[in-house]
This record gives structure tokens, sequence and C-alpha cells, in this order.
């Protein structure tokens, strides 16, 4: 008999342990293999971590052990899904990040894989029937046959469905003439329209690379202005890499990146490049899990938990726009890709890391400088092109607003029009999606909230309806305020749609295209719209944060930033960071072809730090009047620092508990550990409940892991208080 020791499906402290069963199934088990098994009165999905063979009965064993134990037969797969270098991985960040086992084997694998009774109906594998002729001899057979046959031989192989004679068809087949077979389908097929030239990379482009490829440092960060450059090394050095035999990982942070940057390798590569994101179906996902899994994949690129691919034999894992939140998960297990790049690059021979960006995160750019990170510069865009030229509008100078429009300042507007005029085109960045961002009652004062999260709804005027933006709840436009009966409701505030429908009133003759995740809920549509404009198919790009990072075009001259503070008004240690970042990348979409860029940032706060050394694009002053900052606060990358949240349907309870907790936290740090609440967030409930924060600051990981450990010990055993520990916080 088998015993296996199972992890099962649901990702809670509580049960973050092995179960054992006894296994009667007819094959035989492996440890990497899923298993169906009976748990609390219910039918799960298990992950087997271990097993034994044991020569005594399932009753004698369980005399043995002083307790009874269920048994199970039923196996889901005939071979281990992750590889033991993955399973060694899961079990590091689990330890990192504090976060159940079961959860970072969930968040390595396709749907159609995942430790869950939800994968059982997801996509598997799909075929494509085919036939060919096997045996020519016709005798017997009747003229329509014969044509069939010599058609088919002369065909060579063919699909079934083809075929349009299929009775005929079948009698070939019963006859033996021609056989039936079956070919695994690929779902995904990536199409590149674009040609791309072997481009010669330049002196300081090929400095970067031989400084990078004859060094034995672990992680690399490439600090590189926009323009400078940066795709085009990584280019060079993953030939380099894959023609010494080994595989790389690129990674990118966001979807509407990958198809640009597929087209490039694909070029080189063809069908060794593999892609993984969150727009593939779970089809496609699971065919190119598979071929990366079987050692077809010399490339394989994506978005974050693309970190996790089954490669094999790694040589050079990249993350492009390494400064990008997006490489941060939040929920359960809150990992950051970067972290989770550098733990896995350990586990493979030679293999290094490259961190990417014109604006790397604080904490890369201190370690770089410290040289824990061997650091690489592109100081210069290619053939010395000027950065764009940059003005910054003061929206509280009256003089620059007038009657025409409340949201493009007279600069702006003049500056569209003369772009427009030379037939080049322009990009207006405001991170902020929909029509209006509330609706007011102006009789009462009430604005219409959420009745899950109690923020205010926002109105999209494309589908007139309320939405919010953190749970996703939907409804109808009303009429009428809901406390007061009132008619007189009005729409405050304005998002990326409010800004195209103004641009195409001011500018009725110019062709607007938008850009933001409410388009992207529509497969390809973010790639579609891209090649559309980067085609020069319209005049105008309208966008959030998304048109901002990486993209290149040609006949963008003018950057408008619609309102470049909008982040600074955010309750977060990072705000300035992300301000910066955002207005450092948009103005770099502008003058990356022949002729000299422009951007104009509107902001209310010309003064502050962030907006003026954005728009000189100065990172080495941001950087240090950050860092003098962070420095008084005891901020990172002085500190590490973590969050706890805590959700109850009782608020007096999770007030209660988190206050508590905070207090232990305390105690046991010894003074070592700084913490900070309960507080409640500005997302102050959502569908499980009330939430409580409380943010520690600490420099010591070891002992703040241990003082954790010792609180989920605590927390797992209350059932009406859910938690989440986010280490590395980028919410503090």
């Amino acid at each position: 008999m088998i015993i296996i020791n199972v992890l099962i499906e649901h990702a809670v402290y509580a049960i973050n342990r092995p179960f054992s069963y006894a296994y009667n199934g007819v094959e035989k088990p492996q440890i990497g293999e899923r298993v169906q098994v009976p748990f609390h009165h219910n039918t799960v999905v298990g992950y087997i971590i271990d097993l034994k063979e044991i020569n005594i009965s399932q009753q004698e064993y369980e005399q043995e052990i002083g307790y009874k134990i269920l048994s199970t037969d039923k196996l889901l797969d005939n071979e281990p899904i992750l590889t033991e270098e993955l399973r060694q991985l899961a079990k590091e960040v689990s330890d990192y990040y504090l976060a159940p086992l079961i959860s970072i084997y969930q968040a390595m694998l396709p749907a159609s894989l995942k430790p869950a009774i939800s994968s059982i109906k997801k996509a598997h594998i799909a075929y494509d029937k085919y036939i060919k002729v096997v045996n020519n001899d016709e005798s017997g057979l009747t003229p329509k046959q014969i044509e069939l046959l010599r058609l088919l031989n002369a065909s060579g192989e063919i699909k079934k469905n083809e075929v349009k004679s299929v009775q005929i068809l079948k009698k070939l087949i019963l006859n033996k003439n021609v056989e039936e077979y079956q070919v695994e389908k690929r779902r995904y097929n990536f199409e590149s329209n674009d040609k791309f030239k072997d481009l010669t990379l330049t002196a300081d482009q090929m400095q970067v690379k031989e400084e990078f490829l004859n060094t034995k440092d672990l992680v690399y960060l490439l600090e590189g202005v926009t323009g400078s450059g940066k795709t085009e090394v990584y280019i060079s050095l993953v030939k380099e890499i894959v023609a010494k035999q080994k595989t790389a990982l690129i990674l990118v942070p966001e979807i509407n990146l990958t198809p640009l940057m597929m087209q490039r390798f694909y070029n080189l590569f063809k069908d060794k490049v593999a892609i993984l994101h969150s727009e593939l179906t779970n089809g496609e996902k699971y065919d190119e899990y598979r071929k990366i899994f079987r050692g077809e994949i010399q490339v394989v690129i994506g978005t974050r938990s693309a970190v996790f691919a089954p490669l094999q034999n790694i040589g050079l894992i990249i993350l492009d726009e390494e400064h990008a939140e997006a490489y941060k998960q939040d929920n359960v297990p809150c990992y950051h890709a970067r972290e989770v790049a550098i733990m896995r690059a350990k586990h493979f021979e030679n293999c290094k890391v490259l961190l990417g960006s014109a604006t790397p995160t604080l904490e890369s750019e201190a370690r770089a400088i410290k040289g824990v990170y061997h650091h690489l510069k592109l100081l210069k865009r290619i053939n010395e092109r000027e950065l764009p030229e940059t003005e910054i509008i003061n929206l509280q100078d009256h003089r620059n607003i007038d009657y025409a429009s409340s949201i493009f300042s007279i600069r702006l507007r003049k500056a569209i029009k003369e772009t427009l005029e030379k037939k080049e085109q322009v990009v207006l960045l405001l991170n902020r999606r929909g029509y209006s961002t509330s609706v007011l009652c102006r009789e009462c004062g009430h604005i219409i909230k959420c009745p899950e999260c109690d923020i205010p709804l926002v109105y999209h005027s494309f589908d007139r309806l309320l939405k919010c933006h953190n749970c996703g709840h939907v409804e109808t436009q009303i009429h009428q305020c809901r406390e007061c009966g009132s008619k007189y409701l009005s729409r405050i505030g304005f998002g990326s749609e409010k800004v195209e429908d103004e641009i195409k009133k001011l500018f009725p003759l110019a062709s607007v295209l938008r850009l933001d995740s409410d388009v992207g809920k529509v497969k390809n549509n973010i790639a579609s719209t891209l090649r559309a404009f980067k085609n020069h198919e319209a005049d105008i790009l309208i966008g959030t944060q998304m048109i901002a990072k990486g993209h290149d075009f040609p006949d963008v001259t003018l950057v408008g930033l619609v309102l470049a503070d909008l982040g600074l008004s955010l309750p977060s240690t990072r705000s300035s960071e992300r301000t910066f970042q955002l207005i450092t990348q948009a103005i770099g979409r502008a003058g990356r072809g022949t002729k000299k860029g422009r951007a104009i940032i509107q902001t209310y706060m010309p003064t502050h730090y962030s907006i003026i050394y954005g728009a000189k694009q100065d990172y080495q002053g941001f950087f240090k009047e950050e860092m003098r900052i962070r420095k008084l606060q005891q901020n990172p990358p002085y500190t590490f620092a973590s969050t706890l949240t805590l959700v109850s349907k009782d608020e007096d309870m999770v007030e209660q508990i988190a206050g508590k907790t905070l207090e232990l936290v305390l105690e046991k740090g010894e003074g070592k550990i700084l913490g900070i609440g309960p507080s409640r967030p500005y997302i102050k409930k959502d569908t499980r409940g009330y939430r409580r924060v409380c943010i520690f600051k600490y420099k010591n990981q070891q002992l703040f892991q241990e003082t954790m450990q010792n609180i989920i010990n605590i927390l797992s055993k209350n059932n009406s208080v859910s938690f989440k520990i986010d280490i590395d916080t980028l919410n503090n």
C-alpha cells in the first residue's frame, strides 16, 4: 500500500500542512502529481508532496499511527506537473512571503493544471484529426473511391475535415487504404506582421553588453534613459545565451507590451518562443505551458506569473521596466517577480538577472550604488537624439485656462493644433479611466458609493454604467438621489473617457483612439489599438499609464500629461516616486523618431520636486531628494516594510483584534520592529467585511518573519477573522 502526503487546494493558513491518505489506485503516484481526495465531507484536489510504500494493510497502519486515514484512487496526472526546481522554488517563495505553500503551486500553474477542483473542467489537450494513405492497392474500389484515394496520395498530409466526400472517405478507412491519426493542436498562434532589421549595437550598447557577459555577478541593473535602446541590448544578449544552448525568460509588466516584445523575438526564434499572460485563453495557456515543460521552447516572454514558467537550463532572466508595480501581486501569495527571479536564478549555473528601467525603483538603485547589483548605464538616446523639451503648465494660474475647455490649457490646445497641422501624432495621458469620478447630489451632498467597498462609483459614458474600480460592482445609471430623492445629480471629476469626448469636440477632424483597461477587456483590443496608432491610422492616442511604458511611436512628437499630479494625493510613501516615474516614462514616448519631441505637463502642484525632476528627466536629482525624505521617515529602502490586513464582518471585532495583534508584534519585536496602526485603509470594507491595516518597518528580516509566524499560528485559529500578510509591500 502507498501512503501519500497531500497539500489540500484551500490556500488558508489553518491547513497549511500535508494530510495523509491511503492510495489504492492502479497507476503508481509520483511526487508532484495531483490527486482527487475526500476532505471535510467534500471532494477536493490535492498536490502530492511526499509518499511512502508500506508492507502492511491500511487497518494495521491506522493502528500503528493511532488514527484513521481516508483513501483515494483518483490520480489526475500521469507525470509530475512541476519540475523539481520549481518545487524547490515554491518552498523558498512560501517561506519568504509567509504564504501557504499550495498558493505558490497554484500561482505557478495554468488553470487546467492547478491543484484545484475547478481545474478538472478546464481546457485540456486538443487535437486535429489527420488522414494519410497507407495502402495504394485499388483492387475492389469503386471509381469514386479510386478518385479520392489518388487525390489524397497527391495531397500528402491533410486534415480529415477538409475532405468533402465523407462517406467515400469512411469506406477507404474501413478498407485500410487510409489511416486516421491525431496531432496535438497548439491553440495559440502568434502572427508577426512587422519586420525588424537586425540593428547593429551602438558603442554604448556594446559596452553594456560586453560588461554584462564578461563579469560574474548575479543581478545587474541597466539604467537607461528612454529611447536609449535597452530592448536592442536584451535581444543581443538573448541571442548569445541561446547560442550557448541555454534558455531565456523575459518579463514585461503589462499585457500590452508582450505583443511588441514578442514580435521582436519571434522574428529571430520563430516557434521556439512561447508567451504567457492573462489574456490567453485557458486552452492557449495550457498549450504554451506544456510546450515549455517539454523543452521545445528557447525563449519565454510573459507578464508577472511567467517568472514560474517551467523552463530548464535558464541562462538569463530579464525584467523590462523593472520599476513597474505590476510585478508585485496584491493577493496571496503577495510575491514580487523581481525577488522570485533572483531566487530562481540561483538554481541554475551561471544564470544572471538583468533589471532594466529608465526610472529604477529606489530599492534597486540603492542596491546598485552599494554594489549589491552590478550597475550598467545607458545615459544617451540612440543616435544622440535629444530628449523632449518640456513645459510645466500651472493649472492654478487662471491665465492658463479659458472657457473653451476645463480640461486642456490654452498652451496644450495650441501645441496639439500645431502638431496636427504638421501631420504628426499626439499622446495624451490621464491615469484615471471612466468619464466622471463620482456622481453627487446637489441637494444633500450625497455621493453614490459602492455598497461593498464604500468608495465612490465612477460613471462610464461608453455603456452608461456606474462602476466600482476596486471590486467590479456595476450599477445602471440612476436619476435620483437615494438619500433625499432629488433629481439634481451632478457628475464631477473626469477620466480618460471625458478627455476623449473633449478632444473630439475641440479637434473634430482629428482621428482619436483611447487605450485603457476598459478597452482592453475585449481580447486583442490593446494590440490592435497600438498597431493602428503606430501605423498612423489615428492622430491622437488617449490613455492611462499603460500607454506610457515601452512603446515606440516614431511619429509622436507631442506628449501631454493632462493632470500629472493625480497620484500625489494618494496616501502612500511611494506617491512621489510613482508620479516621477509616470512623468518620465510618458515624456519618453515623444521624439523617438527623427523629429524632435516636446511634452506639456499640466499640474496644480508645479513646484513639487517629483514634477520638476520628472520634467527634466533628472533621475539622479529625484533619487537624492526622495532618499533624503525616506531616510528621515525611515521608509524603504532604509528599512523593510510589510503590512498585515485583517478582515471581519464585525467592525468592532476586527478593530480589537488588529490592536492586540499590533501590540503582540511590538512586544515580540523587542523594539526592533516599528508598528503603525491599526488604521482604516482608503477602501475600508469589501465583500468579506471591514478591513484594518497594520504597517511594520524593520531591518532584521529574520526576526520579523519569526514574529509573524507566531502571529499566523494565533490568527489562523480565529475563524471570525481572515488576514493577509504582504511582505515588502508597495502600499505602505
